[in-house]
């Protein structure tokens, strides 16, 4: 009995899936540079934490997952941010493993914008001392390295009052926010900056 030969387009289809041609690439990561920061005033406010999102039009499902009573993973391009000069941003699925895709930067911020002090993904140290993975590997598995207060994270060396002047004292905001009187106070407890150094890569 005579069978029909496969046609070569097929054959050559099951060849290249074989070899590991037909996978799909992984997705570049995304490019974030000093000007994908803005003043947190313009951002979202979640909870005491803001969040946005630098691809357009996801800001709703990041808005899905920090409002979730559950938890999830955030989708990328998320951005966490608790202070002006500390930022998590969501990176493609595989960029990173030990950080769940989060990539961490340190900044420091002026009217003249941001200016990116530290980034990477596991080595990127805050100005208090603090290895930021090592803070927010703690969280529990359904808050994607997020902290809260309930979350597992140790808790932030700030007290709400001071975080809340930190967030209204946000350099790039145009015009300024007006702080109060108790942000002022606050303020005075904060360290200041240290030296500025040159940007750290990956």
């Amino acid at each position: 009995m005579k069978t029909r030969s496969r046609p070569w387009s097929a054959l050559l289809a099951v060849m290249l899936l074989g070899a590991g041609v037909g996978a799909v690439a992984a997705e570049a990561p995304i490019a974030v540079t000093a000007a994908s920061f803005k003043c947190m005033a313009t951002m979202t406010p979640v909870r005491g934490f803001y969040v946005d999102n630098l691809l357009k039009g996801s800001l709703k499902d990041t808005l899905k997952v920090a409002n979730s009573a559950q938890g999830g993973v955030y989708p990328v391009g998320s951005v966490v941010q608790l202070i002006p000069t500390e930022v998590m941003v969501k990176q493609p699925p595989g960029t990173n493993a030990a950080t769940k895709d989060w990539q961490f930067f340190e900044l420091d911020v002026s009217p003249q914008g941001s200016t990116i002090r530290h980034e990477g993904y596991t080595d990127v140290i805050n100005r208090f001392g603090g290895n930021c993975l090592g803070c927010h590997a703690a969280a529990k598995p359904q808050w994607d390295l997020v902290c809260e207060e309930s979350h597992g994270c140790a808790p932030v060396p700030l007290s709400r009052a001071t975080i809340e002047a930190l967030q209204r004292s946000d350099a790039r905001c145009v015009p300024p926010q007006k702080l109060r009187p108790q942000d002022i106070e606050a303020l005075k407890a904060f360290p200041a900056a240290p030296p500025a150094a040159p940007p750290t890569k990956p």
